[in-house]
This record gives C-alpha cells, structure tokens and sequence, in this order.
C-alpha cells in the first residue's frame, strides 16, 4: 500500500511542481470552503475518535487537542485561507551573479518534493499541513495516530475531493490509513519516493523518526519551555503571562512547562502566580525553596490554599513536558542560574524572561540558543499563524535547513538555473 502511495505521490509531483499560483490557490479554496461544507461529518468522524480516547482513558488535556467543533473547523478553514493569501514562495528568484566568462546563474527556489508528515493526535494538522505543502508545490504523505485515524480519513477525504474538482491531482494530498507501528517505519525507508519526513509529536515519535528514518528529517522539537520571572518583572504582567503560557491549552507544544523565579521577588511572586493558577487547578511540581517559601506565606496569611496542589519537584520534571495541567517551579538566584538551568534542560523551543530591566532581557535573549526567545510575552505565540507565517507543519528546534515555525519557505529547496551564450569549460 506504502508503496503504491509511494508511485502516486511521484507521478504528482512533476505536475504540482509546476503549477500555477492560481492554480494551487483555486484547489486551496475548494479545500477551505468543502471543510466548512462537511462540518458536520468531520465532527461526526471526531466524535468517533473522542469516544474512544475517553474509554483509553486519555487525558483531559488530549482529548483537548483531539477534539473538532464547528469552532475549530472554521479555524481550519481559515487556516487555508490565510495560506491563499501568503506569496507563492516557488521560483523566487534568491539570488542572481555573472560570472567573468559571462555566465548569468539564477539561484531559484524549488519545491522539496515529496513531504512525508508523521504526526499524532491533532487532526488539524492534517488541514494545515496539505495546505502548505500544496501551495509550496510539494506532495504531501500524512500518517496520523491511531487516535486521529476516523477525523484523519474524514478530513483527507473531503480535501482530495475538493483538490480533484479544480481539475488538479487529488493525489497530491495522500493519507496512510494503517496506524501499525510497521507502516509508520515504512514511511521511514521510502527514500526512492518520499524527499523530506516531518515529524509532529512527542519525544517518543521524534526520537524514533530521527533514528530510523533514511528520508531526510527536519526535526521538530518537544515543547520544554520556560518562563523566567526576573527580579525586575512586574508582578501583573508576570501571573498573566504564565497563566496564559501554562494554560490556555496545555496539551501544545509552545505552553510553559516550568517557571523560574528570582529569588529576590519570589515571595511574592510566588504568591501570585499560585494562585492564579489554582484557579484553572494546575498541579504545581515545586523545589524546596518554592514549598517552604509558600507554606511560610500560607501560614502567614492564613490562606491554606496556597499549599494545595503542591508537590515536591524531582529531577525528572524540569525535563518533562507535561501536557497537562502540571507546572514545575523553581527558585533561582540569578539570571545566570535561569539560564544555566535552561540550557540543562531545555529543548530550544521557546523561553520567556518578564522583566523591566532592559538589559536583563537583551542577556538572556542573547544567551538563551532556541528557537524562539521572548520579553514580557506569552510563549504561546511560537505559532506559525501568530508569526503571520499562515498555518504551520510543525516548530523546528534543529539548526539546518528550517528553524522555528516551519512555513512555506521552509518547504522549499534551490536550483540554479545557468544561462550562456556558448561558453565551454
């Protein structure tokens, strides 16, 4: 069947590489208006896998990310869109030189190929992923989880329709529907077919991509995010923000995981945060410091609930992204020692320092190596979207090729067209 898939997406990508702009924009808004169309059967399809991530027993924060409503599939929809709108990034000019002997040379962006994309369990990301890939002139393999699988066929479905009523190959957009660990690791070997894999999930998956894999890999990194709340930080400014990183929806991979706090205003910082996040009952994992600082103020002002949901922070969960309701806390003495601990445990995602103090924030922002460092913002912009890139395949925190949002310049490779007038070598 890989196989199969493996034929057809070659077949369709020599006509897709040199599609028009109109062209790939016509299918795109089929694709964008058969979504809304078929709500009704996406969710449908959904509620199927939502069903059964509840009798798995999966987590609430999953069957967040899992779940499609009218909502969601409109934000879908107009993820396409925005895609339509970006410029066609293929046969950019990106460079043009003479050489003395009088060869003009064009340095030209081409598509990649053919994408393979392995992701879990965010069924948008079938949408998202089959947008940019069409309008970057590439093919697109999607190979979702099983627990996606119903949502994955349904949306797949509705869009190879949708690309085949403009006249264009449906099968520029393909969906391997065995969920098996064996077609997973068959995707990986397809190296005579498949130019590029894509993986798009937790630790487990990226790790086994990038290790079994003989196509390519841009490796998109696990979510270990932090917050640094310097001793300058406003104290407003800091609660919002880690309220927003850690629980606006915990289940991604650009949510905080851990928040750092200067010793020199962490009494009351602590405090704060605390209890702002009791309100959305976030399970604080804090190290010794933290617990005695809170247990002090609760004895102090009475208020018992800053010691609830409260444990003590092992080694193990400054490395864990969570995805969940879970945060882990720690005290620091310096911005050093926030960037030290960042640089330990970190994933080179996104990290955050909340300060006042100018030059605080220019040295973490220096010294902090991901890919993508904010001051006094939420590090749940880290979004292909929210950078105005369109819809995104994934975050990159590799160093070649594509870094952070992976949008349609990342999805595209060069050639150098060679113009002469008879010259020989």
């Amino acid at each position: 069947m890989l196989t199969d898939l493996g034929i057809a997406a070659a077949e369709a990508k020599r006509s897709l590489a040199v599609a028009t702009t109109e062209d790939k924009n016509r299918a795109l808004k089929a694709i964008a208006d058969a979504l809304i169309e078929h709500t009704d059967d996406i969710v449908a399809a959904n509620d199927i896998d939502i069903k059964n991530g509840e009798d798995n027993g999966m987590s609430k924060a999953l069957l967040d990310r899992l779940k499609l409503d009218a909502d969601r599939i409109e934000g879908m929809a107009q993820g396409v869109r925005e895609v339509i709108s970006l410029p066609d990034p293929v046969g950019t000019v990106l460079k043009t030189f003479v050489r003395p002997n009088g060869l003009k040379i064009d340095k030209v962006s081409t598509p990649l190929g053919v994408i393979g994309v392995i992701f879990e369990a965010r069924p948008n990301v079938t949408s998202d992923a089959a947008a940019l890939c069409l309008k970057s002139g590439n093919v697109v393999i999607l190979r979702g989880g099983k627990e996606a699988i119903n949502s994955n066929k349904k949306i797949a479905e509705i869009m190879r329709e949708a690309v085949e009523s403009t006249g264009m190959n449906k099968n520029v957009i393909q969906l391997v529907q065995d969920t098996s660990r064996e077609s997973s690791t068959a995707l990986m070997q397809m190296n005579e077919y498949v130019d590029v894999l894509i993986p798009r999930g937790g630790a487990g998956l990226i790790q086994a991509v990038v290790k079994n894999s003989r196509v390519p890999v841009i490796e998109t990194g696990v979510g270990i995010c932090h917050i640094y709340v310097h001793k300058d930080a406003d104290i407003d400014m800091a609660v919002d923000i880690v309220d927003n990183a850690k629980t606006q929806r915990p289940s991604v991979c650009n949510a905080a995981e851990t928040l750092l706090v200067h010793r020199d205003n962490a009494k009351a910082m602590l405090a704060a945060i605390k209890k702002r996040l009791d309100e959305k009952s976030v399970e604080v994992m804090a190290d010794d410091d933290s617990i005695a600082m809170l247990k002090e103020d609760a004895e102090t002002s009475g208020d018992m609930a800053l010691i609830e949901n409260l444990e003590k922070a092992t080694e193990e969960d400054w490395a864990t992204e969570y995805h969940d309701y879970k945060i882990s806390v720690k005290i620091v003495d310096s911005i050093e020692d926030a960037i030290d601990h960042i640089y330990k445990y970190g994933s080179g995602h996104s990290d955050c320092i909340v300060t006042n103090d100018k030059m605080a924030a220019d040295k973490f922002m220096d010294n902090i190596d991901s890919a993508a460092v904010y001051h006094n913002a939420s590090t749940r912009f880290t979004d292909g979207g929210e950078f105005g890139f369109g819809a995104e395949i994934g975050i990159s925190t590799q160093k070649l090729h594509a870094r952070g949002p992976i949008g349609l310049p990342e999805l595209q490779s060069f050639k150098y067209k060679i113009y002469g007038e008879g010259q020989v070598r």
